[in-house]
């Protein structure tokens, strides 16, 4: 991809608070519906994502906006950091699994697409952590913060569909 930067490092950011962090997500989600404006898409020089699951438990569509991360094959990746917290975030407890959710949705700026959504494990996990870190090393400071590994999602396979 031509428009992939080198370099992704993004700008400081005020690190809201666990609790704060779904609101956050809930009216950021809905503000990036109504626009394609640079300005809303990427917020710190971080572009965003709002993914599409459907719930494991409830069967529903559910929606959460996410920075994303190019990897050098110009895919994005996205980290189920949830600012260290002990548990894995619920996005990607759905899309783990399988069963719910065989394709996702994203929307990205210009474009709403079917993909799949892999989640790196072994090398190239850490292939992919390394590279990602360097551009924003504050994925460290999460993983330092819980015992649990922060997955890395990739997607790839995208579709158009509107």
């Amino acid at each position: 991809m031509s428009d992939v930067p080198a370099s992704q490092k993004n700008e400081a950011f005020d690190e809201p608070s666990r609790d704060e962090i779904p609101g956050i997500s809930r009216q950021h989600t809905a503000f990036l519906e109504t626009t394609d404006a640079e300005e809303a898409w990427i917020i710190a020089g971080m572009d965003h994502v709002i993914l599409h699951t459907i719930g494991r438990k409830s069967g529903n569509e559910h929606k959460v906006t996410l920075p994303f991360w190019y990897d050098p094959e110009g895919r994005r990746v996205v980290v189920g950091s949830f600012s260290g917290a002990p548990e894995h975030p619920a996005w990607y407890l759905n899309l783990a699994d399988r069963t719910a959710n065989p394709k996702v949705k994203i929307r990205v700026r210009g474009g709403l697409y079917e993909c799949d959504a892999v989640v790196l494990e072994g090398e190239e996990r850490q292939r992919i952590w390394d590279l990602l870190t360097t551009d924003r090393e504050y994925y460290r400071d999460y993983q330092s913060r819980t015992d649990r590994e922060l997955p890395l999602v990739r997607f790839e396979n995208l579709v158009e569909i509107s």
